[in-house]
Parts: structure tokens; C-alpha cells; sequence
């Protein structure tokens, strides 16, 4: 199917030369918003699979924006796009809801997969940013809140899990530890009725909040 994205930035030429290059790809460019009051009004009206959204854009931020969508929009996932890469605008973002990030120095090829992934409900990153959030969160994890009981996972469950959070397809992850895609699946539906999550963007985000390592073990 076809995925629908909508475009967020408020410099008119690159929200247009981005919408064009996405249209020329294959994907229904639905609408375009400058501002993140638009941004929220105009989501709500088409929907989109995917909101391509960047952070600075005024007076209301792609944060607010995206805190916005995706609370009242939960089939639609944001992706931002930002020239930033700073360490509290990812946390920032991610903490809002959105459902990935890249800087703007990402490829064009870059971007088609990442808005792909995004609609399928992959957790993506630029790489580099998928380590320093899970870091910051782990630090974050580390500090006591006041619950110690946490859901049981197997060890192939927290195996599969930490691939997730590193934005793995489900494809990627069976090859990375040699079993079957109908495995993994398995392995992330189990693991979401256990902590009582949705999709596999909660998945990540619940492993990023509770620190979990994001290098892969050996495979035994």
C-alpha cells in the first residue's frame, strides 16, 4: 500500500523540495504545514501514515506538535526531520512521541527508508542518536523511582527487545541471531502482551526508558 506522509518545515523551498522528492519516490504527499499549529490541524483533517516533521518552527515547536498527533492521532507516526542533532532535542522529541529522528544531512535514500520503516512501525534513527538516547535513559533507569517490579522476559525476549530499541527490522533481527522472521515475531508479540504495549515503537520506547543494553550478546 501506499504510505502517506505529510511534510512540516518552516523554510517554504526545503518543505516543498522534500515533498516533491517523497511524491517522485512512490509515497502520497497528502499536505504540507509550516507551522505547528497547522501541523496539528491539518494531521488531524488527512491522517497521514507518516508526519515528517521539523523542530523549529516558531512559537509552537515540532515537539509540541508532536506531542500533539500522535496523542490524538495514534495510527500516525512522526518522524523528525531536524538540522539539529543535539542530545535534549532527540530526548525531547522522542520523550513527545515521535517515533524516530534524523538530521537533515541525511541522504535522500536515507530518508525513503526511514520514512518507510516509520509506517511500518520501526523506531529509526540517524545513526549515532539511537545510542545517546538509549544512554540517557539508561542513566534515568538508573535512579530510583520507587518500583522494583518489572515484567519477566525470557533471555531471547530481552535479546530480541534490545534489537528493537536499535531500530532493527524483524527481518534483521532473524538474521542477526539465525532464526526464522516467524520467530522474532513471535518473540515481540509476546514480549508486547507482557508489558501490556501496542506496537513496536512502545517496545522501543520501553526499552530506551529502562536502560537496556543496546549491544547485541554473542549468539550461544
Amino acid at each position: 500500500m501506499t504510505v502517506s506522509v505529510m511534510v512540516v518545515d518552516d523554510h517554504p523551498m526545503w518543505r516543498e523540495g522534500v515533498a516533491r522528492d517523497l511524491a517522485e519516490r512512490g509515497f502520497e504527499v497528502v499536505a504540507t504545514a509550516g507551522d505547528a499549529a497547522s501541523a496539528v490541524r491539518i494531521a488531524k483533517a488527512v491522517r497521514p501514515d507518516v508526519v515528517l516533521m521539523d523542530l523549529n518552527l516558531g512559537e509552537l515547536s515540532g515537539v509540541d506538535a508532536t506531542l500533539l498527533i500522535t496523542g490524538e492521532l495514534p495510527e500516525t507516526r512522526v518522524l523528525v526531520l531536524s538540522a539539529s542533532g543535539e542530545h535534549d532535542d532527540v530526548l525531547q522529541a522522542v520523550k513527545a512521541g515521535a517515533s524516530g529522528y534524523l538530521v537533515k544531512s541525511a541522504s535522500a535514500d536515507e530518508l525513503v527508508e526511514a520514512v518507510t520503516r516509520t509506517a511500518a512501525g520501526d523506531a529509526v534513527f540517524t545513526a549515532g542518536l539511537a545510542g545517546l538516547v538509549l544512554g540517557e535513559y539508561r542513566r534515568m533507569a538508573a535512579a530510583p523511582d520507587g518500583s522494583d517490579e518489572k515484567p519477566q522476559l525470557t533471555d531471547r525476549e530481552t535479546e530480541v527487545l534490545r534489537l528493537v530499541a536499535k531500530g532493527l527490522t524483524a527481518r534483521q533481527i532473524a538474521n542477526r541471531l539465525v532464526i526464522s522472521h516467524r520467530t522474532v515475531e513471535n518473540h515481540v508479540q509476546s514480549t508486547l502482551r507482557k508489558l501490556q504495549l501496542h506496537n513496536r515503537v512502545e517496545l522501543a520506547r520501553y526499552a530506551i526508558e529502562h536502560g537496556l543494553d543496546s549491544e547485541p550478546e554473542a549468539e550461544k
